[in-house]
């Protein structure tokens, strides 16, 4: 009996150990990159419905990686958006060493755990789902895990949580009541954004969520001080995603 808790013991401690080591970091693929993009995985939409009902995880994300993306997110939300955890662990046996945003509606540390055991290297903590004092604890514990957190916001009302000083801070264009996307609130928002971020420790990295279909768009995003954007639809939607990435990167650098 005492050998067999040993082991158990020796078994957590060593996917502990593995859960802590340090992870390819979403912040600084996005500094680095000269587009920003964050490809997403993106089977299904609460709006839209099936969008690729077979896309495959194990092909689409490392096709994203081959094409030029400087970082992936992954769905994991299954009832919502047809996702699943293992999608990230397929993703990572195919080959993919990118940076991994782990997208669900984290509202429990028991979702940190889970991202950590998939294989993610950051996660999506949204200002409209939690309290700002259960925000910070799940940031806390994120970053004792190794990982980085996107924090998203919506509005003006809720860039207050910009204190928190998560490591990447997102503005989501889609209007969470409505489901109307507008790359205008990017824009909108940006100089308040900004100003939000003033008192961080280091430089503030800034995300557009949602709603980008246009290279022009990313450049004018870029103006506004935006270094991350994330595209989910615009390439899932077409017969090869991978393919559809550089395609648009070609047409940016154009």
């Amino acid at each position: 009996m005492k050998d067999v808790l040993q082991e158990i013991v020796a078994t957590k401690q060593q996917e502990l150990e593995r859960m802590r080591r340090k992870k390819p970091s979403l912040r600084e693929a996005l500094l680095a990159s000269d587009t920003g993009i964050i490809a997403e995985f993106k089977r299904r939409s609460p709006s839209k419905g099936w969008i690729k009902e077979e896309g495959r995880p194990d092909i689409i994300p490392l096709s994203y990686q081959k094409n030029g993306a400087a970082a992936l997110s992954i769905l994991t939300d299954k009832q919502y958006f047809g996702g699943h955890d293992r999608f990230i662990v397929e993703a990572r046996q195919s080959g993919v060493t990118l940076p991994i945003l782990y997208k669900n509606f984290v509202i429990d540390e028991f979702q940190l755990y889970e991202a950590c055991l998939c294989g993610a290297s950051a996660v999506l903590l949204i200002a409209a789902c939690l309290p700002k004092e259960k925000l910070q604890m799940l940031i806390g514990k994120a970053h004792e895990l190794g990982l980085e957190v996107l924090l998203e916001m919506h509005s003006e009302k809720e860039l207050e949580y910009c204190e928190l000083q998560p490591d990447v801070y997102g503005i989501n264009n889609r209007n969470l009541g409505s489901f109307v996307t507008s790359v205008d609130n990017s824009f909108r928002l940006a100089e308040q954004l900004r100003s939000a971020c003033s008192g961080a420790d280091r430089e503030p990295v800034l995300v557009s969520e949602s709603g980008i279909s246009s290279p022009d768009t990313i450049r004018e995003l870029r103006q506004a001080g935006f270094r991350g954007f994330l595209i989910g639809e615009t390439f899932m939607k077409m017969p090869d995603p991978g393919k559809a990435l550089a395609d648009f990167i070609a047409a940016i650098n154009s």
